[in-house]
């Protein structure tokens, strides 16, 4: 690190943000994570023009989703883990960097952003240019499963098979790593969002109800389960009545909920199985005894470690607060970055 690097260091908060489809979180080194909020945004309809001075981001604008009225159009501008609209994301970015790095004197921070591994170079110059934008003054990108790894405490770096499994709101994330680079790998789009939507669409197929997204969370956080559930549990939602229009209250149970999930948790499973197949067999020995490591906020659904590991044979275990392993990961990257451009360049070549 230059000596310029190092004074302008001294009046700039750096940042690592985990650029999810569903919440975006920004770390800071020594701190953690400061910021974990949806990624979403309020905007006057027909402009990208921010509702309530640029406030309407985040927490107060999901709290619209769905209950907006007709000048305001509630976007989600992350769609399976890349930009799907940049001014957008550019406006939330830059939210979240001021809220953050307040008013620490005249220089910007520097920003370690998590990426799919799967991503294209226009989708990475998009990520890069709404950072710069939104007020980076350097920006460097990682694959989220290199990130996720760092986060959850995985030895990286040492001569040995680390496998993350990372489940967000738009992508899944599977990687083996070793000395610092991404030896196999896979990046499908389904994740929390396929898994709310296929609720979604259960119910209208077997009970003609539309319910809207921030319900389908719900019904999938409460009663949702990867594998059969034991004890049948019920859930009483509200919705819209596709025949009459009306209002109308079902009640679902954990049963049902697990049969709507089952095709997007196979995708996953599959996913992991794809990779380890790939794997050289030397770290496929280790991965025997060191297991799989489970990250991000979709891993947290019931009964997903049980139903990897008895798909793949491999103990299963979960991070230390997996929602956050990514940002913190990224935060992490900042101590040294001179010491970490190849580890940033090994993982985005894989």
């Amino acid at each position: 690190m230059s000596w310029v690097d190092r004074f302008i260091g001294m009046f700039s908060l750096d940042l690592g943000i985990d650029l999810g489809t569903a919440n975006t979180l920004v770390a800071v080194q020594g701190r953690g994570v400061v910021i974990s909020e949806p990624s979403v945004v309020a905007v006057k309809k027909g402009t990208k023009q921010v509702m309530m001075d640029g406030n309407a981001v985040g927490e107060q604008a999901k709290i619209m989703l769905g209950k907006n009225p007709g000048h305001i159009e509630v976007i989600r501008p992350m769609k399976d883990g890349v930009i799907a609209d940049f001014e957008i994301t550019e406006a939330m970015l830059r939210y979240f960097i001021r809220r953050t790095h307040g008013r620490r004197g005249p220089f910007r921070p520097r920003v370690v952003i998590a990426v799919p591994s799967g991503i294209n170079e226009v989708e990475k110059r998009a990520v890069t240019n709404s950072a710069m934008n939104a007020g980076a003054r350097q920006v460097f990108l990682i694959p989220e499963p290199m990130a996720s790894a760092i986060g959850a405490g995985l030895p990286f770096a040492d001569p040995v098979g680390s496998m993350i499994v990372d489940i967000g709101g738009g992508t899944t994330e599977v990687a083996v790593i070793s000395l610092a680079g991404i030896v196999a790998s896979e990046s499908v789009r389904v994740a929390g969002d396929e898994l709310s939507m296929s609720i979604v669409k259960y119910l209208k197929t077997e009970y003609n109800v539309v319910i809207g997204e921030n319900t389908a969370e719900m019904v999938k956080h409460q009663i949702g389960c990867a594998i059969a559930p034991a004890e049948e549990t019920r859930m009483s939602i509200r919705g819209r009545d596709m025949r009459t229009g009306m209002p109308r209250a079902i009640e679902v149970t954990a049963n049902e909920v697990h049969e709507a999930l089952k095709p997007q948790l196979m995708a996953i499973v599959n996913s992991v199985k794809m990779v380890l197949e790939r794997t050289q067999p030397e770290l496929a020995a280790d991965l025997m005894e060191r297991g799989i490591c489970l990250a991000g906020g979709t891993a947290l659904l019931k009964g997903l470690p049980e139903l990897l590991s008895r798909e793949t044979g491999l103990p299963v275990r979960m991070a230390q607060d997996p929602m956050t392993c990514v940002a913190r990961g990224c935060a992490a990257l900042l101590d040294d970055l001179d010491a970490v451009k190849q580890i940033l360049e090994l993982g985005m070549d894989q």
